[in-house]
């Protein structure tokens, strides 16, 4: 199966099963959100925001839409997963990523039917792998980064993984007090979902974890300060030790190893 990298967003991204037409049109849907939301760009409409020279209600309506779906998502989640930094400065970088990766998916939806996107460790899949193999995705352990502790094998029509961590360097995650959780990995049918509650749950505390999950439309593996692993029960069937070096041997690709995200 094919495999194209590029970088976008402070990070890499790779494409699997798609033609070289389709990767051209997925690299321009993470340039467009990177041109029109990036806070490391002067020029960008959230910039100008930041900085003051525009006006929130002076924005364009994709902009006004993608912070009123964040703003929805720091309802949902009772305030663990936000769209401002403390300082009160817009920051959409929680909702960015994964609405790019969406948007890629649809783009590659047009061309076949199984294919994966991988963005810096958030992750969307159609399909399978292979007709009698399912999409695999691994996660480090935190506490042993050479060790892969779970193997998430990741069922179709379409899937997405999200992990996040106290080793990154999100700025979009700010604790209300000391982290409780040191990384979590979120499974769910969509990367948004997946994207912010990995966030949410590494912001938030054993309270939020349970809450967050307890409509079982999700599932969680998260590891505490303390040692502790939290799963679902369909996430804790994944866990298994497994030495990062034999990822390709255990049917996951060295690539597809996931750890902790560093960006920018």
């Amino acid at each position: 199966m094919s495999v194209a990298t590029f970088e976008a967003m402070g990070t890499v991204v790779s494409v699997r099963g798609a033609s070289p037409h389709a990767v051209s049109a997925v690299r321009a849907v993470f340039a467009d959100y990177d041109r029109r939301y990036s806070l490391y760009n002067p020029l960008s409409e959230l910039s100008r925001v930041a900085d003051g020279s525009l006006r929130l209600a002076d924005t364009t309506p994709e902009l006004r839409e993608v912070y009123a779906l964040a703003l929805e998502w720091r309802d949902r989640t009772g305030g663990t997963f936000t769209p401002h930094r403390p300082d009160g400065v817009i920051d959409l970088s929680g909702v960015v990523k994964a609405l790019a990766i969406r948007d890629a998916g649809v783009v590659l939806d047009q061309g076949t039917e199984d294919w994966m996107i991988n963005a810096g460790g958030d992750i969307l899949v159609r399909g399978r792998f292979r007709p009698d193999v399912p999409w695999s995705v691994g996660v480090v352990n935190p506490a042993q980064r050479d060790t892969v502790i779970g193997v998430v094998r990741l069922q179709p029509p379409r899937r997405a993984v999200a992990t996040s961590g106290t080793a990154e360097r999100g700025e979009h995650i700010w604790r209300r007090a000391a982290p409780t959780f040191v990384q979590a990995t979120v499974i769910a049918d969509d990367i948004v979902t997946a994207d912010v509650l990995a966030t949410a749950v590494i912001a938030g505390d054993e309270g939020d974890l349970r809450r967050l999950t307890s409509e079982g439309t999700v599932d969680v593996l998260a590891f505490a300060a303390d040692g502790t692993v939290w799963a679902t029960p369909a996430a804790a069937e994944s866990i298994e030790v497994r030495s990062a070096s034999s990822g390709s041997a255990s049917g996951v690709d060295d690539d597809l190893i996931v750890d902790v995200e560093h960006v920018r």
